[in-house]
């Protein structure tokens, strides 16, 4: 028996974010439609807390053609500071009808795509078409692929970065800017950056919010990415309770989403805040933003069926062009 092994350079070359962002909402509603299990995610501390393990399993389909799977990552926020990626582990998939273990990909690439992409179906599902004056805060991976995605279903008019350190901003906005052919302007304070903007991304390592209420304009689309943990947050309680919530994985919310949580904490919202779950819009089973002034807001947890779809879908890629590693096992 031989499973497919995918590295860096196999998935960024396979998976191009025009792509990516379809075969994620199909697994976004394909969670909607029943199809999926996608229970929660377990996530351990290391001893000093420096960073954590995280454990994701699923499956998508049907037992003829279905897959199950699981992603095991570790999170190290600090790494950025030395160059390396925060997230790195890998994923393996196995037929759903005799368990065979057929792919094992890169995580940290899979997870850096499919999370923007994520973001792209609700911008597409959830922003206003004319949407186009964009606020990056943060300048990690997820800034760049987030770029990416945010051009690929919007026309960006006007394009702002920030981050704590200003030469990181500078750099991301030189060099994002060249491969994307965007004009990127990197500013000073999270304040300017978000000013007037009508699509905003939160993709920051902070516990502490970056974005207030005050500073978001009447109509615009948040999505909400970075915090991933019970104890963190890039809102404040009000930006949160101003905004129609909306998610990828309500059990998911409930139990990571230090945004809600801490704002429910803060007596600032309840769980009937909550408006659904992305697939549930996509399906047309909820509605999604109901007025050209009210602020829409994406919750992303990231989940299983999004690195499973993402997975078939490079395994499928990979047989056809002949890429990848062939491993005995």
């Amino acid at each position: 028996m031989s499973i497919l092994f995918l590295n860096r350079e196999d998935v960024e070359s396979l998976l191009p974010m025009a792509e990516c962002i379809e075969v994620v909402e199909e697994a976004l509603r394909a969670l909607s439609r029943g199809e999926a299990v996608q229970p929660l995610r377990s996530a351990i501390w290391m001893p000093d807390r420096h960073g954590l393990l995280g454990v994701m399993p699923g499956m998508l389909g049907r037992r003829e053609d279905g897959v199950a799977g699981v992603k095991v990552l570790t999170v190290l926020p600090d790494n950025f500071t030395r160059g390396e990626d925060s997230h790195q582990g890998i994923v393996l998939l196995f037929d759903q009808e005799h368990g065979r273990p057929f792919a094992l990909l890169d995580a940290g690439a899979v997870t850096a795509i499919r999370t923007a992409a994520a973001s792209a179906v609700a911008t597409r599902a959830l922003a206003r078409p004319d949407a186009g004056n964009l606020a990056i805060l943060g300048t990690g991976v997820q800034a760049r692929t987030h770029l990416e995605a945010m051009q690929a279903v919007r026309t960006l008019r006007q394009v702002r970065i920030w981050s704590r350190n200003p030469e990181n901003a500078r750099r991301v906005a030189e060099e994002e800017g060249a491969r994307l052919g965007l004009s990127i302007q990197p500013v000073g304070t999270a304040w300017q950056a978000v000013e007037g903007a009508d699509l905003i991304c939160t993709v920051t390592a902070s516990r502490e919010p970056v974005l207030l209420s005050e500073w978001i304009a009447p109509g615009a689309h948040v999505n909400a990415v970075g915090a991933c943990t019970p104890n963190a947050r890039e809102l404040d309680g009000a930006a949160m309770a101003r905004s129609s919530l909306f998610t990828d994985r309500r059990e998911s919310l409930l139990a990571e989403a230090g945004d809600f949580l801490l704002a429910r904490a803060d007596g600032a919202i309840d769980d009937a805040h909550i408006q659904g779950e992305l697939g549930d819009v996509l399906q047309g089973k909820i509605p999604g933003r109901r007025s050209h002034d009210e602020v829409t807001l994406f919750k992303s947890l990231g989940i299983a069926v999004e690195d499973l779809a993402s997975g078939r879908y490079l395994y499928e890629k990979a047989l056809a062009a002949g890429r990848g590693v062939s491993l005995d096992l």
